[in-house]
């Protein structure tokens, strides 16, 4: 393949990679910054794109995050690609609190007995992987002998997901309209700027162009 790594990376270092990026999230939140700022399009679409994709992390469906953001952008008339980049908001630094603060939420929001920072935080992963492997044996159970069990799903369904889905939106809404505030005027003035940067680029292009046939005409 063209685009093949030469250098396989050992899984290890891929696991390591996820949660700290080579350059670390600082730089990687600054080229998301960049990529956001340099998109064709109005900073209100592209500011509708942000509002959609920093909503979606607060959403449960991990793994289906580029799909419920550009889906959600779409509706919006939001710029698709602003939207995938702005899930990036959701990173393995912020899904524990984001999964704390939206769980909490939907306990009190469902009238049911909150539990602890501590609890949500250290089951919470665990919570969503237990109902991957739930969700593959189901699956698998359909072409095999294995037996369908939608015990611990219901409970997890229960407990966590619904919970996590209602108490997300409201956190959701409010970092999410306050990132779309803060964006269209940003961008409005980087596109300014670059606007003004290209235009002056190109005039001193042109007269550079002058000044050479000029100086051809002179020879002549």
């Amino acid at each position: 393949m063209v685009f093949k790594r030469r250098d396989k990376r050992p899984l290890w270092k891929i696991v390591a990679e996820f949660f700290w990026p080579r350059g670390g999230w600082t730089r990687a939140a600054q080229y998301v910054r960049h990529r956001l700022h340099r998109l064709p399009d109005t900073p209100e679409k592209i500011a509708r794109g942000i509002f959609a994709g920093v909503f979606t992390t607060f959403t449960p469906f991990y793994g289906l995050h580029f799909i419920t953001a550009a889906s959600i952008a779409f509706v919006m008339r939001g710029n698709i690609l602003a939207s995938l980049l702005a899930t990036f908001f959701g990173n393995p630094l912020t899904y524990v609190p984001i999964g704390v603060v939206s769980m909490r939420m939907g306990y009190f929001l469902l009238g049911e007995p909150p539990a602890s920072e501590d609890h949500i935080a250290r089951s919470l992963g665990g919570k969503f992987m237990d109902a991957g492997d739930a969700l593959k044996n189901n699956f698998l159970a359909m072409f095999t002998d294995r037996t369908a069990d939608w015990h611990n799903l219901t409970i997890f369904y229960n407990e966590v997901f619904f919970p996590y889905l209602i108490g997300g939106i409201i956190p959701g809404l409010i970092c999410a309209t306050i990132c779309y505030f803060l964006s269209v005027p940003l961008i409005r003035a980087y596109q300014k700027r670059r606007s003004g940067a290209i235009k002056a680029k190109l005039a001193a292009l042109k007269a550079k162009a002058k000044r050479s046939a000029d100086a051809r005409h002179k020879t002549d």
